[in-house]
């Protein structure tokens, strides 16, 4: 099963959108956004440019695999 995004609406009326794995487990969760049109725009700002993103390493310990 492929991952999805979630957009949702809490109790303060913000929208925000997750993105959840195919396992059900949240990867990632937004800022808030005022509207659900600002909402959907960060989801296909993040479909777009997470294909292409690097990562930046600012941790202090080394990775131990």
């Amino acid at each position: 099963m492929a991952g999805r995004f979630i957009i949702s609406k809490d109790k303060t009326g913000v929208f925000r959108f997750k993105l959840v794995a195919g396992n059900g487990q949240t990867l990632a969760v937004s800022e808030g956004y005022a509207s659900k049109a600002a909402c959907v725009n960060g989801v296909e700002a993040t479909r777009r440019h997470a294909v292409d993103a690097k990562i930046d390493d600012s941790a202090l310990e080394p990775l131990r695999l």
